[in-house]
């Protein structure tokens, strides 16, 4: 069975920073993709990033220029560093990752952007 526990989140300002870090419970398995997808209440889980193992990366138009993932590939932990954070970046947000064609979904972590 594989874990991902993720954290770094929290209340934040407008304009403000945060990074999430998410690492898997086994170090030994080459997962293929880690990255970050949000929910915001009432609406459908959405993606924000994506970081494949060939180094290539994925953002949503609405993140692009603003968040930036990336990851400790040896580690299996992905990170993502949000800058210039809005009120509609609230969500909670959750690291999936997949290795062996499975995918394994962490609890969430709560990120709200509020004065």
């Amino acid at each position: 069975q594989v874990q991902l526990v993720e954290s770094g989140g929290g209340l934040v300002q407008p304009g403000g920073s945060l990074k999430l870090s998410c690492a898997a419970s086994r170090s030994d398995l080459p997962f293929y993709t880690m990255g970050w997808y949000r929910q915001a209440p009432g609406k459908q889980r959405e993606l924000v990033a994506t970081a494949f193992n060939d180094m290539q990366r994925t953002y949503a138009d609405s993140v692009k220029g603003r968040f930036t993932i990336s990851r400790a590939g040896a580690k299996n932990t992905v990170y993502l560093q949000m800058d210039s954070l809005k009120p509609e970046d609230t969500a909670v947000y959750y690291c999936r990752g997949v290795v062996s064609g499975i995918q394994y979904w962490g609890q969430g972590t709560q990120v709200t952007v509020s004065s």
